[in-house]
């Protein structure tokens, strides 16, 4: 088996997001897909996002895919070192990482159909059913909202919420918006108004999207200490790993981040200096199956579990399932729509459980509307 073509089609789609009840919203969600074909007719698909779409794109048109095609598709190990090599021969972080994420999934997912076998097994099998939380606190939803959608989604049997704190405000401070410590009250009003609605017995998740610097990611999670947030997800601009540390230390608040690393050096950082309770492998962009199994490793070896963040739970479902460490999947509910367009046959939690598809490869195929792109 040999590979004949590799494309990758930039899309930024507008979805309807309806959040737990609340009226729907639409969100544009950007998104970079690739499709791998083969000699003997068996095709593996992959995507990445959260990065410039058409950066990623020609990346994977350009460079990647000539260096891919009469090569044999299973041998996942060597073609991820050749891209390494062509994208990033000194060590880069960023677009490169995403470009190898994409392709290298759909290489996973055309080795799981040739030995008729779904992704998770051939990553180890530990488990056939994950934890999902749900992430549905965004800054779209007003205060009232907040609490009418935690409190549908704890009925619906989700017992872990994720909801977003910052707000962008570093990147939004010359722009006229509000201050980082007005920011920061209102988060906290937000975070209480969903413990509330939730419940005590409810694990909560924050995550700031590295958009907060030290001093007011520390003071927001100081503020909050009574609220028993379960993480802090990426709660410093550029997850800078000392202050990570430092917040650790001097605010007793599990801290979760990694999930838009490139490479593997950076979580090892994190690990040796102490800076993370959870670290946040993400197949769609920090490299694939190929690397975050190795980030996985470095994770067990200094018994720290994996979470998923970063949403794409469909892809990433299967590292969570596949390796003993594996720990909770991310149902991000617009990344959910996303998906609902793009892909047919993929599962649904229930009772805040995802169960794996038995089905060879990602288990989920194209939709006409993701086919359409590739024809055209």
């Amino acid at each position: 088996m040999k590979i004949t073509r590799v494309a990758a089609v930039p899309i930024k789609w507008p979805v309807q997001v309806g959040i737990a009840g609340t009226a729907p919203v639409e969100q544009e969600i950007r998104a970079c897909l690739v499709r791998v074909e083969t000699s003997t007719g068996l095709c593996g698909h992959g995507l990445t996002s959260i990065t410039n779409e058409r950066v990623v794109a020609a990346a994977v048109n350009d460079v990647a895919a000539p260096a891919l095609v009469g090569e044999d598709p299973m041998n996942h190990e060597a073609l991820w070192d050749r891209l390494y090599w062509l994208l990033s021969p000194r060590g880069q972080t960023g677009h490169a990482a995403h470009a190898m994420a994409a392709v290298d999934i759909a290489l996973w997912d055309i080795k799981g159909k040739a030995l008729a076998q779904p992704v998770w097994r051939l990553l180890g099998g530990a488990r056939a059913r994950v934890p999902v939380y749900a992430t549905f606190g965004f800054d779209f939803l007003d205060r009232d909202a907040l609490g009418q959608a935690a409190g549908t989604l704890r009925a619906q049997g989700y017992q872990h919420l994720k909801m977003v704190v910052g707000h962008q405000a570093l990147q939004r401070r010359d722009r006229g918006g509000p201050s980082l410590d007005e920011v920061i009250a209102e988060d906290e009003r937000r975070v209480r108004t969903v413990r509330e609605a939730a419940g005590a017995d409810a694990q909560i998740y924050i995550d700031a999207n590295c958009s907060l610097d030290a001093f007011h990611a520390q003071r927001l999670a100081m503020n909050l200490s009574d609220c028993r947030i379960a993480f802090f997800e990426e709660p410093v601009t550029q997850n800078d790993i000392p202050a990570m540390a430092d917040l650790r230390r001097r605010c007793g608040i599990a801290v979760a981040a990694g999930q838009n690393e490139g490479l593997a050096f950076r979580f090892r950082d994190m690990l040796v200096h102490g800076a993370v309770d959870f670290i946040q492998p993400n197949v769609v962009i920090g490299g694939g199956y190929t690397q975050c199994v190795r980030i996985a490793g470095l994770a067990s070896a200094f018994n720290v579990p994996i979470t998923n963040g970063g949403a794409f739970p469909l892809h990433n479902m299967h590292l969570h399932a596949g390796l003993a460490n594996g720990g909770k999947v991310e149902w991000h509910l617009p990344t959910v729509a996303l998906m609902h367009r793009l892909f047919t046959g993929f599962p649904e939690p229930a009772s805040g459980w995802l169960d794996l598809p038995d089905t060879p490869g990602l288990g989920f195929e194209p939709g006409a509307e993701m086919l359409d792109l590739f024809r055209a």
